[in-house]
């Protein structure tokens, strides 16, 4: 296979397009090359307004040799691959007494279950919520005023927080064992567009992300798995240091040698039951800030030189910046053309997240702007002081929007705010009850300082960034988990046959990298299990 990297092409183009500068760039006839598959796009725009659409493809080629062609174009930018395909582990040889258990199916407990199930290992997936289709109507109906429900809501129920957001796909995280591509893969199998596989900012949107969760958990069905909606793991039976079982919310124990942690962030409850239960854990670092909302087209000005750009999708962007203490602070889940949620779990605390439908055509684009804070910040000691932290921030944020997502002016909020940018009549975009309260009564002294010093220097990278007309909501409290549980270099914790996964156990930060800690999990498990044998009664 024949790799040509730095392809670039207008934006626009049509497929043909891609062939006949592939063949010129390796001198040879269209008509030679018998396959091209785009492995990259990304978007060049540093000479904005002229953008450019960069490419990475793979090509096979007919009439002559790869190497002969290769060796004739003499370019750094084309070269001979191999792909690396994704291989899980052959099956271990002890026999499971019974079916593994998965807690929680966000992506990390989701992957880790289609990855288990389809090698014929039968597990149960537990999800204290309901299936996304219920979910869905569980919280359209809390956006429009109705009671929040604890247990289905944005946080809690099939497909995780991730869910109700952006859908991004992209991760830092080298994939040196191809989980990351069969996660992409799993998705598009499932229901995902095919872009997700090349674009270098791959994201789904919550309207097709709900569709890709439920045709996952079909496939689990019909492998053996199970799902058990609206049961909650309430505690960890053990014995001599092992695992023997699951205490549900129905007061009953499901027996299992077996059990993946794939939580979330948000089920702070559990948290609780399994540090009583022995279970180590510590707080650890995280960020919190608020949302920040600008018109798209602000955005696309200053990301691409035009604000209504032809053939391109809305501008996503990225900031970052120290406060003059010190502090970290950054953009977080940027929402091109998205919407504000309410986020929000727990009666009495309100909490926000940005949500992006598939086509990002809506008017506004959103970011959480956050600073970043460690245990030093919690006042107090413990390893859930983060979530007793979290908590009263989110307290704080329910009292100044009276139950609603507190919203207020950049320039009231601040007096560092600069004008002129964004117009007086530009509104909000917000999913759920909101009013204009004073938000800037949310965050403590230190944190709001560092987020107006962050403002300040975005300002100068985005023109009209802090303009006194931008919005800004919150709390964003929930970037990522403040707890991480102990795990070995066999991924378990300190009770044995317990594996700690995903983001709300600490080891990851996004739908990827979720779902590929999540495979990872899946194949630790499966190396060392034989594929469970199902008899009456399982």
């Amino acid at each position: 296979m024949i790799r040509i990297s730095q392809m670039k092409l207008a934006p626009g183009h049509s497929r043909e397009d891609l062939y006949e500068k592939a063949a010129k760039l390796l001198h040879i006839k269209k008509e030679q090359i018998t396959e091209l598959t785009v492995c990259r796009q990304s978007i060049d725009a540093r000479k904005k307004p002229d953008v450019r659409l960069i490419y990475v493809v793979d090509v096979s080629v007919s009439g002559i040799s790869e190497q002969k062609c290769v060796q004739r174009c003499k370019g750094k930018d084309i070269s001979i691959v191999t792909r690396k395909r994704y291989a899980f582990p052959e099956p271990g040889v002890r026999p499971m007494k019974h079916r593994p258990v998965i807690i929680g199916t966000g992506p990390a407990g989701l992957f880790c279950g289609y990855e288990l199930a389809i090698h014929g290992y039968c597990p149960i997936l537990l999800e204290r919520g309901q299936a996304v289709e219920q979910r869905c109507k569980d919280v359209e109906a809390f956006w429009n005023g109705g009671a929040l429900d604890p247990e289905s809501n944005v946080s809690f129920g099939e497909g995780g927080a991730g869910t109700f957001s952006d859908g991004k796909l992209n991760t830092l995280i080298k994939d040196k064992d191809g989980r990351g591509r069969e996660a992409l893969s799993i998705f598009v199998k499932h229901g995902a567009q095919p872009e997700i596989l090349y674009e270098a900012k791959p994201h789904i949107g919550t309207d097709i992300l709900t569709g890709v969760v439920a045709a996952m958990r079909k496939t689990i069905l019909s492998c053996g798995g199970e799902v058990r909606f609206g049961t909650r793991a309430d505690g960890i039976r053990t014995e001599n240091g092992r695992l023997t079982g699951i205490f549900l919310s129905d007061k009953t124990v499901l027996e299992t040698e077996i059990a993946v942690l794939a939580i979330g962030h948000s089920a702070r409850d559990t948290f609780e039951a399994f540090l009583e239960d022995g279970l180590y854990m510590e707080p650890k670092a995280f960020a919190v800030g608020l949302r920040v909302e600008h018109p798209q087209k602000l955005i696309n000005l200053s990301q691409y030189g035009d604000a209504s750009p032809k053939h391109l999708s809305a501008a996503p962007y990225k900031v970052t910046a120290k406060a003059d203490d010190g502090r970290g602070v950054y953009s977080f889940c940027m929402c091109p053309g998205g919407y504000v949620v309410n986020a929000s779990s727990e009666p009495g605390r309100t909490a926000v997240n940005g949500m992006s439908y598939s086509g990002r055509d809506g008017k506004n684009a959103n970011s959480a702007i956050i600073v970043s804070v460690t245990p030093e910040d919690f006042g107090a000691d413990g390893p859930l002081s983060g979530i007793a932290f979290q908590r009263r921030l989110e307290e704080a944020a329910w009292r100044a929007g009276q139950g609603a997502v507190p919203v207020q002016r950049y320039g009231s909020f601040s007096d560092r705010a600069s004008s002129g940018h964004i117009p007086a009549d530009f509104a909000p975009a917000i999913r759920g009850q909101w009013k204009e309260a004073d938000t800037a009564s949310v965050l403590p002294p230190e944190l709001k300082k560092a987020f107006e010093d962050g403002m300040e220097q975005f300002g100068r990278m985005i023109a009209g960034f802090d303009d006194e007309n931008a919005f800004v909501s919150g709390v964003e409290s929930r970037t990522s988990s403040p707890v991480r549980i102990s795990r070995d270099e066999t991924l378990q914790a300190n009770i044995r046959g317990v594996y700690p996964c995903g983001e709300g156990a600490g080891y990851a930060g996004g739908i990827t990298s979720a779902a590929m800690d999540g495979m990872r999990v899946a194949e630790t498990i499966a190396a060392a299990w034989a594929p469970f044998e199902m008899r009456n009664g399982d």
